[in-house]
Parts: structure tokens; C-alpha cells; sequence
């Protein structure tokens, strides 16, 4: 018989799991199954707990059977529930015996919640995956998602005697043929596209290496501010998020008000870039952007932006330059951007040891994480929202969503590298290695408390990707000037609302070296709102911290290697 020794036992294991993750979409049916044994374990030994669960739905059902007696005869009977579900908050929802749906919802949300959290003995983690599977599945059986059980599609296929649903059909017949028909893009977002519509803001690329294209763009002013601003986006997006359509763009909108701006475009990787790693991020990506920079611009300053994980990867090059006594950084600024991850919101459901094991495997056999893993994880944090409301509205009530620049851009996804990706989601998201004082670059260890420079953090109140309470715990790791803004919005819209956004607000507030610490519920509190975009704010504040206007430096400089080698955007951004 022949013996196999360890290494050929590890590729045995990898291709099985590999084979699994793929059947599983990535997600671990293990993990799920160890929370779900780990809740019905430590329910099953609490009677208390038990008693008070058959109590609460008992009650539930009772003013359930009550409001739904009294909701027949007065229309606006009072709901026992605090709340309602989104999608069932119109007038039509409001009659019976759809409010009494609507109402049963909500409750066995209600109740379903009692039940996933708080057992006592079960882990966190396990508490929250438990809770949101129930929730995924409660999210599916709305009733807004069904005809039947849905007013408005019954008022709509009554009205038009059933012409909605043989349009939705015909919406659903050409989403599946989308890949082939549209190059992968949804129909609806074909109408934009990069370097016509999309990020035409004009400039130049004047570096370009294996990972990165930096792309400078022209000034529009006569006099600028002597230190540029290079703006670091997340990998998991294509770059022009900030460079939407001519009204929709903070980097139009920075260089109209004298600033010199640049911006990282990530290379899109494939199966040849699998062992790129997260330092190589930091030493391809913004550490040789700075360099030109720098080269281009005489040796100035530098504001430095981040956004997303850009700002993760920022934070992590601004405490190596400050380790390092690197002085190159006049500010840095941080939007939706995490430095603490021990409440990292919902994204957190799924990273676990066990997920993130099957997520490799799917990434070692590949190369890379596909984007339409990283877009269903996404969207699943908010299904109801983002999956549902879209279906009903597009397949039900046969209506054509009109298309916009921000549409275009989510369907416009990225890969994560192997290596890379498996670092950071292990070393950051589930080991917190950066607000501990663990992680490395260099082999060294690097600490956010050493930057010394002023940073501008922004959070947007209902970011379901990286939580404003979870932006915030950078003010908790440093002991710089440190100004916090959280406006309203999510992820992706509370950054991208600019001036011509109406009805936004954001509240601001500056903390100074030797400040108390405040925490978020009080900063909240305290905090009045100020109406408008915070766009405004944040330039007034590079103003402030900007030592000079000078005359615009010239696009490269290509006598320190740094010439213009094509038009913006850039080749980067097609990958």
C-alpha cells in the first residue's frame, strides 16, 4: 500500500473543499450548522429563556388576532409592532387584510429576534449568523414579494389587466441573456459609459506599474493649492465612483476649487496576479503613487484620501511613513474607512475561520474572488432592499428602473486577488491585527497612534459596508487633531452627494489634541445638523491646512520619469 505524505494530503483536502466552496457559493455550511447547534444547544438548557419565547408569541398572536379584528372596522387602528418593513409603508398597505400581513411580518421578525439573541452561552459570532439566516429566510417570505400577498401588484395588474406581468416576463427573459447580449452590464446601465459619459474629468496618466494606473488631472484654476490631493479608492470598485458623471463628481468638483488632484486606478486582477499580496498594495499602489506625486509636484506635501478599504490601506501607509519618520503627508482624510474592525457591522456574518477557509479555496482554484461573489455578499446584508424590492419591481410590476450613473458603476464589479484578499480579511476583519498593534509591513509593526497630521473622518449614518460607529473607533487609536463628520446616506451616496444633492445634511466637529474622548452616542447627540453637502466642509478644510496657492504644476514630469503617458482614464479601468 502506498502511503500519501502531508503535502498531497493538503491538495486532496484543497480540491475537495475547493469542489464544496463552489457548490456553496463560498459560504460555509458548516459554520451555519456549528451556530445553529451551538444556539439550539444552549436554548435547549435554558427553560427560562424558553418560557419567556412561548410567552412573547402567544402575546404577539393574540394582538395580532386583536388588531386584525379591529383593522376591519377602523382603518386606522393602532399596529402593536413599533415598526413596519420598508416596502410595506404605503397607503395601499394600509387596508385590510394587507396591514394584517404586514403586520404578521413584522412580528415574527419581532419574535424570531427574541429568539436568535440573548441565549446566553452561545458565541457572538454564532448569535449573529444564527439571526441572520432567520432574517434571510423571513426576508424571502415577505409578503411583499409575492403577487397575492402584494397590493400594489394587484392594483397594477387590475389597472392594466395584466400587461405588467407579461412585461416582467419580458424584463426577466432579457436579464438572463444579459451576460451574453451586454457584456455582463444590465441593459439599463448600457446607456453609460467609461470615457464618454463616465469619468471624463480631463487628465493625464503619468505612472502606471503592475498594479496601479495614477492619473493627474488638468487644472482648471489659475492659481492652485501648493499641496495636491491623491485620492487612494477601494479595490473592490472601479476608481471612477468619484469621477461619475460631469455633475456627479468629487474630482471635478476638488479641481474647480483649486485643488491638484490625483487618483488610483486599480489594475482589475486575473488568475496571474493570485499571490499579489496586501503589502504589495501598499508598496505598488499608494506608496509608488505618492512617490510620483511627489516627483511631479516639486517635493510638496501631500493631502492623502482613502475610501472604503483605499482608506484601510492608507491608514496602514500613513503609520508606516510615520514609523519611519516619512514626512510627505500634510493631512490625511478617511471616508467610509475602517481601522477597528471589532464591530464592523454585517458584513461580519460572513467571517468566520470556517468562511473564510471555503472563501480561500474558491480563491486558490481561480486565482482570484470574483466580483459577483464580493456583489452577493453585498447585496445579501440587505436583501429585502437590494434584491427584492428590485425583482418585485422590475418582474411584478413589469416597470423598467431608470438607469443613472451609480447603477452603471455597481455593475461595473472587480476581483480580489488570492493572497491579498485572504490576508486582509484574516489579518484585519478577523484578527483586528491594525487597532491592536499587530500588523506589519515591512516586518515591522506599524500603530495608527503614531500619525501626527491632521485627519478628516467621514462616516455616512446608514452604511451597512463599514458602520459610522465603526469609522469612528479611530478617534479612540490616535491623539492627533482629528475632525469627524458623518453625513446622511449610505455607503457609496452619503460620499458621492455633492452640492447638487438636495435634502442632505451632515453634522461635524473638530477634536483637538488633548480633547476628552466623546463617544458616538453622545457625539451624536451633541451634534447639530447642518443642511446641504459636506463636499464644501471637507475642501474648506483642506483650504485651511493648504500652506499656499502656487501655479499649477505641470501634467508629469517627465525629467523625473513621470511623463504623460495617455489620456484619462486610463487602460486600468476597462479590465
Amino acid at each position: 500500500m502506498q502511503l500519501i505524505d502531508e503535502s498531497q494530503a493538503e491538495i486532496m483536502d484543497r480540491e475537495f473543499r475547493s469542489m464544496l466552496a463552489r457548490a456553496s457559493k463560498g459560504m460555509s455550511p458548516l459554520e451555519l450548522s456549528l451556530a445553529t447547534l451551538d444556539w439550539v444547544s444552549h436554548l435547549a438548557i435554558s427553560p427560562g429563556k424558553r418560557t419567556l419565547l412561548v410567552q412573547s408569541f402567544v402575546q404577539k398572536l393574540g394582538k395580532l388576532g386583536l388588531y386584525s379584528l379591529k383593522s376591519m372596522i377602523k382603518k386606522d387602528a393602532q399596529r402593536p409592532s413599533s415598526g413596519v418593513e420598508r416596502r410595506m409603508s404605503s397607503e395601499d398597505w394600509q387596508r385590510w387584510p394587507f396591514n394584517v400581513l404586514a403586520e404578521a411580518h413584522q412580528s415574527s421578525k419581532d419574535w424570531l429576534k427574541e429568539a436568535t439573541l440573548g441565549v446566553e452561552g452561545v458565541r457572538k459570532e454564532h448569535e449573529i449568523l444564527v439571526h441572520a439566516a432567520a432574517d434571510q429566510v423571513l426576508d424571502l417570505l415577505s409578503p411583499a414579494n409575492y403577487p397575492l400577498t402584494n397590493p400594489e401588484v394587484l392594483k397594477a395588474t387590475w389597472k392594466e389587466k395584466g400587461r405588467n406581468l407579461r412585461r416582467g416576463v419580458t424584463h426577466f427573459v432579457k436579464d438572463q441573456m444579459a451576460d451574453v447580449l451586454n457584456n455582463g452590464l444590465p441593459e439599463n446601465t448600457s446607456a453609460f459609459k467609461v470615457g464618454e459619459n463616465l469619468a471624463i474629468t480631463p487628465g493625464k496618466v503619468v505612472f502606471q506599474n503592475s498594479l496601479i494606473e495614477l492619473i493627474q488631472y488638468k487644472p482648471v484654476t489659475e492659481k492652485v493649492g501648493a499641496e495636491p490631493v491623491l485620492i487612494t479608492p477601494a479595490w473592490i470598485m472601479k476608481y471612477y465612483i468619484l469621477d461619475l458623471s460631469e455633475h456627479n463628481s468629487l474630482v471635478k468638483y476638488l479641481t474647480e476649487q483649486g485643488k491638484t488632484v490625483f487618483i488610483i486606478s486599480w489594475k482589475n486582477p486575473t488568475e496571474e496576479d493570485k499571490f499579489v499580496s496586501f503589502e504589495d498594495y501598499v508598496e505598488l499602489g499608494i506608496m509608488a503613487a505618492m512617490n510620483a506625486v511627489s516627483a511631479v509636484c516639486g517635493g510638496n506635501k501631500i493631502h492623502a484620501v482613502g475610501y472604503c478599504i483605499g482608506g484601510t490601506l492608507l491608514s496602514v501607509a500613513a503609520a508606516a511613513m510615520a514609523r519611519d519618520g516619512d514626512d510627505r503627508l500634510q493631512s490625511v482624510s478617511l471616508f467610509a474607512a475602517q481601522v477597528d474592525f471589532t464591530e464592523a457591522g454585517e458584513i461580519t456574518r460572513f467571517i468566520s475561520a470556517s468562511q473564510l477557509s471555503f472563501l480561500e479555496k474558491i480563491m486558490w482554484k481561480r486565482g482570484y474572488l470574483g466580483s459577483e461573489n464580493m456583489g452577493g455578499a453585498f447585496s445579501a446584508l440587505r436583501a429585502s432592499d437590494l434584491i427584492y424590492a428590485g425583482m418585485v419591481e422590475r418582474y411584478l410590476m413589469g416597470n423598467e428602473s431608470q438607469p443613472n450613473d451609480l447603477m452603471s458603476w455597481n455593475a461595473d464589479g472587480t476581483r480580489m486577488p488570492y493572497q491579498m484578499h485572504s490576508e486582509y480579511l484574516e489579518k484585519l476583519y478577523l484578527n483586528n491585527e491594525l487597532a491592536t498593534n499587530k500588523f506589519t509591513v515591512g516586518g515591522r509593526v506599524v500603530s495608527v497612534s503614531d500619525i501626527t497630521v491632521p485627519m478628516f473622518v467621514l462616516g455616512t449614518e446608514t452604511d451597512h459596508v463599514a458602520p459610522w460607529k465603526s469609522v469612528y473607533k479611530v478617534a479612540g487609536l490616535t491623539h492627533n487633531e482629528l475632525t469627524f463628520a458623518l453625513t446622511s446616506g449610505g455607503h457609496n451616496a452619503g460620499v458621492v452627494s455633492g452640492p447638487q444633492h438636495p435634502r442632505r445634511r451632515y453634522r461635524i466637529h473638530q477634536r483637538n489634541p488633548g480633547d476628552n474622548y466623546i463617544d458616538p452616542d453622545t457625539w451624536m447627540a451633541d451634534m447639530e445638523p447642518n443642511q446641504g453637502s459636506w463636499w464644501p466642509a471637507w475642501s474648506a478644510w483642506l483650504d485651511a491646512r493648504t500652506s499656499k496657492t502656487i501655479a499649477p504644476p505641470t501634467m508629469g514630469a517627465a525629467r523625473r520619469g513621470y511623463k504623460a503617458l495617455r489620456d484619462a482614464p486610463g487602460e486600468y479601468v476597462f479590465g
